[in-house]
């Protein structure tokens, strides 16, 4: 369904290079590894990107890791947004598309739903639906012009789905969500496939699950990000500010996280420990963070501004959002620091502060050995999402998170020695 011959732009020239930087961009894929399948290729190939973000640079617009901002809110934060490329071809290497497949999308913002187009063909069915009137219409009017107009856009709150045309074979969720609602368990076909952003104790990733016995069982995860899910499914994090508004730390609902107390431990010198686990330059971990979040008792992510950095209240990881063991007087977050210049090793540590900063380092130090001893490398963790009504009687042995509708239950099997 190359659509390129559909359209006839006053400019040439812009075509052209759109088309050498949509290759560039499909090569880019392949070498990150967001890219295996050739039909997804080809579909990258085939849909023009750039009509679907008008407001950004070609340039911009076909880098492998940038997204494009369609919309914020009064205070300027992104609510819809032209997802990153590379997450993309993840999100549909994971969802397994072929053609004739009915497929929902949840989120619109034009271009995914057109790359689902690609993948199903004229034999399958794509609907996409987004909560706000203006990225549905922006969708529906982008799709028509690119020559996807068979797309159905639905503006409606996606926490009840689409029922009226369901079943789907796949579900593809482009909004972080907190939960997964029933209705999605409901609208999903025998043997059907849910693609979410998941967001569990403050991290959110990308998984695959499918229905087994009556819940649903994770086939595998990878790290991402979106703009969050807005109507009923709307969840807010809490953030407790612990020095002005320089310093603050993420944390799930059920927390007795006190920000005075907090703030006084971080007044307070500055204990480290070093765990003699090392990374290399460019190799991913995680992993390494999804395991303290789903081991540490309390859990959040320290976050700072720059000048709260440069003052060395905090240490620079936590710029990009630290994993963080939190007590009611004390805290402890993960950090690295550069070992061998010529390799570009670093070594996992921890800064804590308070008066239980020692336990708190040791123990965070002595998860990240264990972590590299038994886990790295391995299948990861075993996630399964069973309905909120089901007693802990019959769940499985592991951490517990109790959500709205489903209670979720994750486990890391021992894989090393």
């Amino acid at each position: 369904m190359s659509t390129l011959r559909d359209i006839n732009p006053s400019d040439t020239d812009e075509i052209s290079r759109a088309a050498e930087l949509r290759d560039a961009m499909v090569r880019e894929l392949h070498e990150l590894g967001a890219i295996h399948a050739e039909r997804v290729a080809e579909a990258f190939r085939a849909v023009p990107r750039h009509l679907f973000a008008p407001e950004a640079s070609l340039e911009n617009v076909y880098a492998a890791n940038r997204s494009v901002v369609t919309k914020t809110d009064d205070n300027g934060a992104a609510i819809s947004s032209v997802s990153a490329p590379s997450i993309q071809a993840t999100m549909l290497e994971q969802a397994n598309l072929r053609p004739g497949m009915r497929v929902l999308e949840v989120g619109s913002g034009g271009y995914n739903a057109a790359l689902i187009a690609e993948l199903v063909g004229d034999t399958g069915e794509v609907t996409t639906v987004d909560i706000d009137p203006d990225v549905a219409d922006r969708a529906r009017r982008y799709l028509a012009e690119a020559g996807y107009d068979r797309v159905n856009v639905v503006v409606a709150d996606a926490e009840n789905g689409v029922p009226e045309r369901a079943p789907f074979d796949r579900i593809i969720v482009t909004a972080g969500a907190w939960d997964i609602p029933s209705a999605w368990a409901d609208q999903l076909a025998a043997g059907g496939r849910l693609v979410v952003p998941l967001r569990l104790r403050g991290l959110t990733r990308s998984f695959v699950f499918e229905r087994e016995a009556g819940h649903w069982v994770s086939r595998g995860h990878h790290l991402c990000g979106f703009v969050p899910m807005q109507g009923s499914g709307a969840h807010e994090e809490q953030m407790v500010l612990i020095h002005g508004d320089d310093v603050g730390l993420k944390v799930e609902g059920g927390h007795s996280t006190s920000a005075d107390r907090l703030g006084a431990a971080l007044a307070q010198p500055q204990v480290e420990r070093w765990s003699d686990v090392t990374v290399g330059g460019m190799e991913p971990f995680d992993d390494l963070d999804f395991w303290l979040a789903t081991t540490l008792p309390q859990f959040g992510i320290l976050t700072a501004q720059p000048a709260a950095v440069e003052a060395g209240l905090v240490g620079k990881w936590a710029r990009w959002g630290a994993p963080t063991a939190v007590a009611e007087d004390s805290f402890a977050y993960r950090t690295l620091k550069r070992v061998d210049p010529d390799t570009k090793r670093s070594e996992f540590g921890v800064f804590a502060h308070g008066p239980h900063a020692d336990t708190l380092a040791e123990s965070m130090a002595d998860l990240i050995r264990v972590w590299d001893h038994d886990h790295r490398g391995g299948p990861g963790p075993q996630i399964e999402a069973y309905p909120a009504t089901t007693p802990d009687a019959d769940l499985p042995d592991g951490l517990v998170i109790t959500k709205t509708h489903m209670r979720v239950v994750i486990s890391w099997p021992a894989h090393k020695y």
